[in-house]
């Protein structure tokens, strides 16, 4: 489910489940562990977050949202505020290195990185949560907007759009593209240099200081949305929703 290897003292944790790391109650539990043990192991200087195949992550796994209905979504919704959560407040550099598609939680999670370096090919990068017919929670939405502002923000969560490398790079989706068999060699590299030129008391201090407002934000709007938010969810389930669109995706792909 996730994969953990030691490049002389930077983490790369790798999601593999799957084909496309398609986020489910288990996966989400996972990454939030494998973060928080992280963050306390003096072992590792910084962290490398990437995935197998051909996504980094393609989003909420859908199918089991429609099959677990509401009790499902009830659970998965905090777990997934959690996990958002548990990435962007991580005190160690962290750099996203996608291998392919980043969409709407995958790209959240991107998001939530340091800094974020794509293989130059055919994946996309975008949050397509609106077209899914349910609102975003507003841990996404704050951690989209801290990383490219809340005019790119806007855009890309009121389209639903997704955008391959070049137009990635060009909204600040990611912050370099690079050739894929480099992929991993850069992201190791970006994140050694943060870890290397910086204190990593003052980084740790630093990178709080300046997500401080946006975790605010989210630990503020969670408990006050987190009802309706559920309840639209839960309601995309059962007027079918979700399914008319997981079965338009499917027979386009």
């Amino acid at each position: 489910m996730i994969e953990r290897d030691d490049l002389d003292g930077v983490a790369v944790v790798r999601l593999a489940h799957g084909p496309v790391n398609a986020l489910d109650l288990d996966l989400l539990a996972a990454i939030t562990h494998e973060f928080r043990e992280l963050d306390g192991d003096s072992d590792y200087a910084a962290v490398v977050f990437t995935g197998t195949g051909r996504a980094f992550c393609a989003g909420v796994d859908l199918w089991r949202i429609v099959e677990g209905g509401q009790s499902y979504v009830e659970e998965f919704l905090p777990a997934l505020v959690e996990a958002f959560e548990t990435v962007f407040a991580h005190g160690k550099p962290v750099v996203a290195a996608l291998n392919g598609h980043a969409i709407a939680g995958g790209a959240i999670f991107a998001a939530a990185c340091d800094r974020r370096v794509m293989a130059d090919g055919r994946g996309r990068v975008g949050v397509s949560e609106l077209l899914v017919g349910v609102p975003f929670p507003a841990a996404a939405l704050e951690i989209l907007g801290y990383a490219v502002g809340e005019q790119v923000q806007r855009d890309l969560v009121l389209t639903g759009a997704t955008h391959e490398t070049a137009e990635a790079l060009r909204r600040g989706l990611v912050d370099e593209v690079v050739p894929a068999d480099r992929l991993l060699d850069r992201a190791v590299e970006v994140a050694r240099q943060l870890a290397t030129d910086v204190p990593p008391d003052t980084y740790r201090v630093t990178k709080h200081q300046l997500r401080r407002r946006t975790m605010a934000r989210i630990a503020q709007a969670w408990p006050e949305e987190r009802a309706e938010v559920n309840r639209l969810w839960c309601a995309r389930v059962a007027d079918g929703w979700i399914r008319a669109y997981m079965e338009r995706v499917t027979r386009r792909s």
